[in-house]
């Protein structure tokens, strides 16, 4: 395919812009021809042709990305006719003209209206020569976006349609699928101006270019074939109808499910404790919103709300390689400023801030220190972006108008006063809603083996897979509970495994003491999070996995933010004088002095974050009942 876009030689730039009128036409001259690239030269050459036969086509869509968004309107002009598509319309017109033009004119075609085009329809064929427009008029030294450079040219086709730029467009399409018609007229009406400014943006590009003189002969003017009678006549359309749309709610989605009854904390973010954050309190779907301000006043709210995950709108781990937010990192070079979620997000077509970028740099750092905070007391943390999310959820974002982003979780079936709430406090509620979706097994994560993941939410999908982690003070029956089911069926690992693989390489013995002074220095340097990855690294992709020793509040958390609610944490325990005699039993170590340890010291708290409690002061038959009633989940 031929087309001139990314690939651009600007180096004759020197002809400024000023005022143009209709092209003057003269013989061609090789010589002048000669300063085009040969795309560009065979490209112009087949519009200078058949102008007729050039396609003059832009799309509206519901965003930006090319991923999740999705087209509402295709307009285009063809041999003198502007012809317009809704979705759901029969596009068999536009097959066919693409199918016999000569050539396609955008702006911004090649990135955004083609990409669009390919995923929603495939046998839409487009012309093998692409006209850019957006990079001819850089070659001119006009650069922005399409009204800008309108402006530049003195161009106004806009009277019916002015004030409507890309984001309003987007909420016209909102309000026609609401039922108001008009808003669709008004839809087409941008969509046809734009068209028809293409035309007349080519036509005084190709005079500043001095690329009329070289290729046409005649009056070729490729305004009256973009704009066509387009601006005034305009087809008739109908009401959407309800169940043409496709209906995303909390209910059908979450609500038979473990989210149904989850508590999830969603935090809005913000770099600085001077500006307030949203906060929300998301229990099953009833929502509660406030905006606070200091670190303290975020970590008391969200504690007392005893939240099952804590979701975050902010970078919550650096970018694989660096050990600081500053430039002055000495990885900074090497290493970058941007994650590879916020690449992903980025090749999605969704608009993302780079983690490190100056302007992100206190949040960043501001919520890794709250992120481990709420770890360490156990909570599960996960990172969300809640502009991503909306994309995902078809919730218009808060750019379009915060009203229609209360709109749109109020129609998702949150339930809560939202008459007030602030953006910050609408982006929190979609925050938690993220965390409900990841509790429902319903998430996507995006990151590396070295980057702790960003979760946003799927519309689809099988829940994950059953993992039950089992703590308890020593001699209490853990391992008792944990073999009983694999003896069922789950897959097995243990900490203290991944621990000997560590001794074994320092070449330690493989002896209680030695696996306590390493336990301890593991969690000590602030490495318990990497230890309970390994730990769950040895059972593969099984689809049940029991973990057997579970030490600190830190593997808690971590479980269930890898898990969400298929994430069963049970507690072991015994009574003390039993467990003496059995530790007596299997070791000539000295009880006491084993269960004094460092590794010791968090049992107690895993006792309060426990989801369920299992007295073992019974025979292993009782444990083998409790493995199967657990099996049976």
């Amino acid at each position: 395919m031929s087309f001139f876009g990314l690939a651009i030689d600007d180096a004759n730039l020197e002809r400024p812009i000023g005022a143009v009128g209709r092209l003057e036409r003269s013989a061609p001259s090789t010589a002048r021809t000669a300063r085009l690239p040969s795309n560009l030269t065979a490209l112009l050459a087949a519009c200078a042709e058949q102008p007729e036969r050039v396609l003059f086509l832009d799309v509206e869509t519901t965003g930006l990305s090319h991923f999740y968004d999705e087209i509402t309107v295709i307009g285009w002009s063809y041999k003198g006719r502007a012809s317009t598509i809704v979705k759901g319309d029969c596009h068999r017109a536009l097959v066919e003209d693409a199918r016999d033009a000569v050539a396609i004119i955008t702006f911004n075609g090649i990135r955004f209206d083609s990409r669009f085009l390919r995923a929603e329809y495939p046998d839409v064929v487009l012309p093998q020569h692409h006209l850019d427009l957006m990079y001819l008029c850089r070659r001119a030294g006009l650069k922005g976006g399409q009204k800008a450079i309108e402006k530049a040219l003195g161009i106004e086709l806009r009277t019916k349609v002015d004030g409507i730029d890309g984001l309003a467009a987007v909420t016209l399409w909102h309000r026609y699928v609401r039922g108001d018609v008009g808003a669709l007229e008004g839809l087409v009406r941008y969509n046809r101006a734009d068209i028809a400014a293409m035309g007349a943006i080519l036509d005084r590009v190709l005079v500043c270019l001095d690329v009329a003189p070289d290729l046409f002969v005649g009056d070729v003017c490729f305004e009256k074939w973009a704009g066509p009678c387009g601006l005034e006549e305009l087809p008739t359309f109908e009401p959407r109808k309800a169940d043409d749309l496709r209906q995303l709610d909390f209910k059908s989605l979450l609500g038979n499910g473990p989210a149904s009854s989850a508590r999830i904390v969603g935090i809005d973010l913000t770099g600085s404790e001077a500006r307030g954050s949203g906060w929300c309190l998301l229990d099953g779907d009833k929502c509660q919103v406030a905006t606070v301000f200091t670190d303290r006043d975020l970590i008391d709210r969200t504690m007392s709300s005893r939240p099952d995950l804590i979701s975050i709108d902010s970078p919550l781990c650096l970018p694989s390689g660096r050990t600081s937010v500053d430039d002055a990192d000495p990885g900074r070079e090497r290493f970058g400023i941007m994650r590879e979620c916020e690449r992903e997000l980025k090749r999605r077509g969704v608009n993302v801030y780079p983690c490190l970028l100056p302007s992100m740099q206190k949040l960043t750092a501001r919520g890794m220190l709250l992120a481990e905070e709420f770890r360490r007391r156990g909570v599960p943390v996960i990172e969300s972006y809640p502009g991503a999310a909306q994309d995902i959820m078809r919730i218009p974002r808060k750019g379009a108008g915060v009203e229609w982003l209360r709109l749109g979780l109020e129609e998702f079936g949150l339930k809560g006063d939202f008459g007030e709430a602030t953006h910050d406090e609408l982006d929190a509620a979609t925050s938690a809603l993220v965390g409900s979706f990841h509790w429902a097994g319903l998430s996507e994560s995006l990151g590396t083996a070295d980057e702790p993941p960003l979760i946003i939410p799927m519309l689809s999908g099988a829940p994950h897979r059953l993992l039950i982690g089992i703590s308890g003070p020593i001699a209490a029956g853990k391992t008792t509970l944990a073999r009983e089911l694999e003896a069922l069926g789950f897959a097995y690992a243990r900490f203290s495994e991944v621990i000997d693989d560590e001794l074994r390489a320092r070449g330690l013995p493989l002896d209680r003491i030695e696996r306590q002074r390493l336990g301890a220095e593991i969690h000590r340097t602030g490495r318990q999070r990497w230890l309970a990855g390994r730990t769950l690294a040895r059972v593969g992709d099984a689809e049940r996995v029991v973990i057997d020793g579970l030490r600190f509040a830190d593997d808690h958390a971590f479980f269930g933010e890898i898990m969400g609610g298929s994430y069963l944490h049970v507690f072991v325990d015994a009574d003390e004088a039993l467990r003496r005699e059995r530790y007596a039993l299997r070791s000539d170590d000295d009880f006491s002095v084993a269960a004094s340890a460092d590794v010791e010291s968090g049992i107690e708290i895993l006792r309060g974050l426990a989801h369920r409690r299992l007295v073992n002061c019974a025979t292993r038959d009782t444990v083998a009942a409790e493995a199967r009633d657990l099996a049976a989940i």
